[in-house]
C-alpha cells in the first residue's frame, strides 16, 4: 500500500516537473495511452487517427478530411502506383492508413504499433472490410522493426516520428525495410527550424514542449531540417520537405469541439487519466501552433539503389 502510494506520487511530481522519460517508460506508456484513448477515438472520429486535409480551409467533413490527407501526402511524394506491390504502415494506429492503401493500389500491407488493443482491432477491422489477405497488424517496435532488408516498395509514417525517441535509428529503420528504389514517407510533428545564430529554442518554448510530451509520451522534439539532416547522411535522393501546418489547422478546432460534446466527455471519465490528461494537451499543442513553434512537416525521399550497409546485410540473413 505505502510502496503503491509513493509511486503515485512521484508520477505526479514527475507530471508537475514535466520530467522527461526512459526510452522503455515511452514504450510502457504509449502503448498504455493507445490501448485506452484508441476505442473512444474511433467512436468520434472513425477509424483514421490523424489530422486532416483542410482546403478549403472551411471544409466540415472531418472524416473525409483524413482520408483527402492520405491522397494529398501520396500525390505530393509522387508516389508511383504501379510500383507499390508491399507497404508498411510505421505506426499504424488501428490500420485506416493501410486499408486505404491496400485498397488504393491493391497491395499488401503490413502495420506496426506499440499497443496492442491497436494491433488486434486493426486485424478486426480488415476481416470485416474483407482485406484479410492484405492486410496484417502485429506488435512491434519502429526501431527495430521485423522485417527483411528491402522488403517494401512505400514506406509510410503518418504521424508517428514524434514518440521516436532516436530519430536516428528510426530513419535507418525506414532505409533498411525500404526497397532500393522505393519512396520513403515522413508525415510528423516537429519544433520549428531555428534561426541562423540560434544553437537552441527558448527556455518558454522547451518548457511547453515538455509539458506536451508528458501528456502524449513524446520524447525530445526535432526540427524538420534535422530529418532533412538524417536523410541526406543516408544517401538519400529526391530529397523534399513541406510545411503543412496551415493545412491541417482546423482540424484542431474541431478536435476540441468534438471533445465538450456528451458522448466524447461521458468517454473521457470512462478512459482514464491518460486520456484526459491528452484531450487537455490538445490546447497546449494549439498553443504551440499559434505561436510558430510546432509544424505540421511532410518529408520524402527514395532510398537510392545499390548494395546496403552491412547493417542491412545482417538484418536480411537474420
Amino acid at each position: 500500500m505505502v510502496s503503491s502510494l509513493s509511486k503515485a506520487v512521484k508520477r505526479v511530481k514527475d507530471s508537475i516537473s514535466s520530467k522527461e522519460r526512459s526510452r522503455e517508460d515511452l514504450k510502457v506508456g504509449i502503448a498504455g495511452f493507445y490501448d485506452r484513448s484508441s476505442q473512444l477515438w474511433e467512436k468520434v472520429w472513425g477509424e483514421h487517427m490523424h489530422h486532416g486535409y483542410y482546403v478549403p480551409e472551411n471544409r466540415t467533413d472531418h472524416v473525409q478530411a483524413q482520408i483527402d490527407l492520405i491522397d494529398e501526402v501520396l500525390k505530393w511524394a509522387s508516389v508511383d502506383a504501379p510500383a507499390v506491390k508491399r507497404a508498411v504502415d510505421v505506426g499504424c494506429g488501428i490500420g485506416g492508413s493501410s486499408r486505404h492503401l491496400a485498397r488504393k493500389y491493391n497491395c499488401v500491407t503490413e502495420g506496426i504499433t506499440l499497443s496492442p488493443y491497436q494491433a488486434n482491432r486493426g486485424n478486426d477491422l480488415a476481416a470485416e472490410q474483407g482485406l484479410t489477405d492484405q492486410c496484417n497488424f502485429q506488435v512491434a517496435d519502429a526501431l527495430d522493426m521485423p522485417f527483411k532488408t528491402g522488403s517494401f516498395d512505400l514506406v509510410w509514417s503518418l504521424e508517428s516520428g514524434e514518440h521516436m525517441p532516436d530519430k536516428k535509428q528510426f530513419v535507418n529503420e525506414l532505409f533498411r525495410v525500404a526497397r532500393p528504389g522505393g519512396r520513403i514517407i515522413i508525415v510528423t510533428w516537429c519544433h520549428r527550424d531555428l534561426e541562423k545564430g540560434e544553437t537552441s529554442l527558448t527556455k518558454s518554448e522547451m518548457k511547453l514542449l515538455k509539458k506536451i510530451n508528458r501528456a502524449y509520451y513524446l520524447p525530445e522534439w526535432c526540427s524538420v531540417q534535422h530529418y532533412v539532416d538524417l536523410l541526406e547522411a543516408k544517401g538519400a535522393t529526391d530529397i523534399r520537405r513541406e510545411d503543412w501546418s496551415y493545412i491541417i489547422a482546423p482540424f484542431w478546432k474541431a478536435v476540441i469541439k468534438s471533445s465538450l460534446n456528451l458522448r466524447s466527455v461521458w468517454g473521457l471519465i470512462n478512459s482514464g487519466f491518460s486520456t484526459q490528461r491528452g484531450a487537455y494537451a490538445m490546447l497546449l499543442m494549439l498553443r504551440g501552433f499559434n505561436k510558430g513553434l510546432i509544424k505540421f512537416g511532410l518529408l520524402t525521399c527514395t532510398r537510392p539503389e545499390g548494395p546496403g550497409t552491412p547493417a542491412d546485410s545482417l538484418k536480411m540473413i537474420n
